[in-house]
This record gives C-alpha cells, structure tokens and sequence, in this order.
C-alpha cells in the first residue's frame, strides 16, 4: 500500500508542461513511423514535409488569408448560435408553455447533421459568406441549446425554494441562483458549440469558397498534396486547441467556486 502511495505521489509531481512535451514527441514518433510504412506513406506526408509547406506558405504569404477568414467564419456563426441560443434555453427550462411549443422542434432538428441543410442553405442564401456563418450557427446552436437548457432543469431546487423563503421574486431567482448555477453548463456549451464550429468548417466551405482552411485542405486533396492537407488538419487542431485553452481560463474564473476532479 505504502509502495502505491509513493509511486502516485511521483506521478503526481511531473508537472502538466512535462506531459505536454512527452505526448507530443509520442505523437510525432508514431507520425513518422505510419508514414514509413507502404500504407501510412500514401496517405501520411512526413513531418518534415509538412513543416516545409507551412514555411513556405508563410513565407509567400498565401496561408493567413486562409485561416483569417476560417476563424472569421468559426467566430461569426458560432456568435450567433450562442447569443441566440441563450434566451431560447433560459426560457425553455423558465417557462413550461415555452419549454412544451419549442422543445419538439429542437429535438427533431438536432438529430439531423447540419451537413444536410447545405442545400437548403445554398438554394437560400447563395454560395457567399452568409451560407458559411449559417451552416456554422446550426451546428452550434444546436448543441449550445441542448447543453444549456439541461444546465437550467439541473438546478437544485433546494437553492430556488430557500430564495423563495428569503422573500425573493421570481425575477431575483432567475438572475442570482438560475444563471450562476447554470454557468458551468454555458461553458460547457460553449466548449462544445465550438468544437462543433470547427468540425463543420471545412463542411460549410464546400458551399463555394475561395480561401479558407477547408478550401486549402480540399484544393489540396485534388493535387495529392498530402502535405498540405495535413497542414491545413493541424491548424484547425491548434485553433481548437487554443480556444479549449480560452473556455478553460474563463471556466477557473467564473466557477472557481464548484469542487472539480483535478
């Protein structure tokens, strides 16, 4: 039993940078062991290749163009669905007559890929930049809704009936106990929706785009350039990646207060 204390207490002290470093050689190892082989090689460009073409992308200035107008696209629709989807959730999980009209229709949309409205989005909105921010605002609405109505109906009802007791009104529990305890829910959501942003991306731009991340990585795929195509994969993890980081700081400041498994 000592001996199992010890050895957690020693994994326990590397700190979380260590791990960072350790995982990423381990995944750059494997990188360059598949594409050594016969099959991974068809498919998998080397490392080296990879950071070839981003430097000389860089360099000539053709990759920026393509990932601000990606992030444009992932932080417009992705605004959308959280601005509107905050009102509908609070009001679904507030008020039954609300919650019972709209409830059906968001669970029947939600089943259904944002993928498939694409057609419904071109024929409506043509193959500009508004058909992308649609494509990305279904796809995180739908999750930020969900995510957050469930926050609101996970309440204690403890907290709501002691406020009543304290002489609170219904406007005074909606704004001190409902939205602070549905905060960790919100960020969830928020985590999610933009994941969602950004597994969609390279789906919305299919509607007619000529720069983009998604557009860089489909070009690429007609010429074979497998290196590109990994490029363009990477930079939309590392965008994921950072926004994960984001979500997080805000999650350690707003909800410093619940207890969490570390």
């Amino acid at each position: 039993m000592e001996t199992g204390k010890k050895s957690m207490s020693f994994w326990t002290k590397i700190p979380d940078s260590a791990w960072m470093v350790l995982s990423l050689i381990l995944a750059v190892l494997l990188w360059i062991f598949i594409a050594s082989t016969e099959a991974g090689g068809v498919v998998f460009a080397e490392p080296w290749e990879v950071f070839s073409q981003m430097v000389a992308k860089t360099s000539d200035g053709t990759l920026w163009p393509h990932i601000y107008i990606s992030l444009f696209r992932v932080i417009a629709g992705f605004s959308l669905g959280f601005l509107i989807s905050i009102p509908i959730a609070f009001l679904m999980g507030w008020y039954a007559p609300f919650r019972n009209l709209v409830a059906p229709w968001v669970q029947f949309v939600r089943n259904i890929p944002p993928l498939a409205y694409i057609p419904l989005v071109i024929t409506g909105a043509g193959v500009g930049e508004k058909a992308k921010v649609i494509v990305i605002f279904i796809a995180s609405f739908l999750v930020l809704v969900v995510t957050i109505y469930q926050g609101v109906c996970n309440v204690d009802v403890t907290l709501i009936k002691a406020a009543r007791v304290l002489g609170a009104t219904d406007k005074d529990i909606f704004f001190q106990v409902v939205i602070p305890a549905s905060t960790p829910f919100i960020l969830v959501g928020t985590r999610l929706g933009l994941s969602a942003s950004l597994t969609t991306l390279v789906a919305a731009e299919l509607t007619g785009a000529s720069k983009g991340l998604g557009m860089m990585i489909q070009k690429a795929q007609g010429y074979y350039d497998m290196a590109t195509v990994l490029l363009g994969i990477l930079i939309i993890g590392i965008i994921g990646m950072l926004m994960e980081q984001l979500v997080k700081f805000l999650e350690r400041k707003l909800t410093g207060w619940q207890e969490t498994v570390q």
